[in-house]
């Protein structure tokens, strides 16, 4: 005969593993992707040096359309840091680039300088005001500067600071849901504990007798 659980009773302990199981598995299915990549970026950060890459640099001088001049020459009279839009759609369409809106864009009476860092490389452009002259220059560090980069977060974007977010939740709950887990299974295997120490005990001597 079926036991059926009383209104208001406890969950069995069955019941609760079923559930730490559960979030076990979902917390690492979202991780899984992430913590592998995260983990291969890890290494290759950590041996930067010995792998660098020579970037690929890229640089042009244009001249803007004599047309677009007044654009460009009231374009931060009431300090307005927005690039005027046509001679933004022609910078894009001329140079092929994602031109930033987040502020890393410099007026001066003379000129107009912006800074276009990404993942894996870096562009500036120089737009002389008054003759519409222009310098650009793109770097390109290929694709293992580009994955490092997301390691860090660097130049990535608001998406990618929330993806990360994300992500360190769901490791966050793996880790602890592993440690509950561990915990149901220490008695049968003598060897959890002392491993566990040892993951606590090992990085905090390296990090007070070796690191300096």
């Amino acid at each position: 005969m079926t036991d059926i659980a009383k209104p208001g009773a406890k969950p069995s302990r069955a019941g609760w593993m079923r559930t730490l199981y559960q979030w076990h598995w979902i917390s690492s299915a979202l991780s899984l992707v992430g913590m592998l990549l995260f983990a291969v970026t890890g290494f290759t950060l950590n041996h930067a040096s010995d792998i660098e890459s020579r970037p690929r640099v890229v640089q042009r001088e244009l001249t803007l359309p004599v047309a677009l001049l007044p654009a460009l020459a009231s374009g931060a009279l009431q300090g307005d840091a927005a690039v005027p839009a046509p001679v933004r759609d022609w910078l894009v369409r001329e140079l092929d680039a994602e031109l930033a809106r987040d502020g890393s864009i410099e007026w001066s009476p003379e000129e107009l300088y912006m800074a276009l860092p990404r993942p894996g490389g870096d562009a500036w452009l120089r737009l002389d005001r008054q003759s519409g002259a222009l310098e650009y220059e793109n770097s390109d560090r290929g694709w293992l500067a580009y994955f490092n980069d997301l390691h860090k977060g660097r130049h990535a974007g608001r998406a990618w600071s929330l993806f990360i977010d994300v992500f360190a939740g769901a490791c966050l709950l793996f880790c602890l849901t592993g440690l509950l887990i561990l915990q149901q299974h220490a008695g049968r295997r003598p060897s959890t504990w002392p491993l566990v120490g040892a993951g606590l005990v090992l990085p905090v001597l390296l990090a007070l007798l070796l690191v300096h």
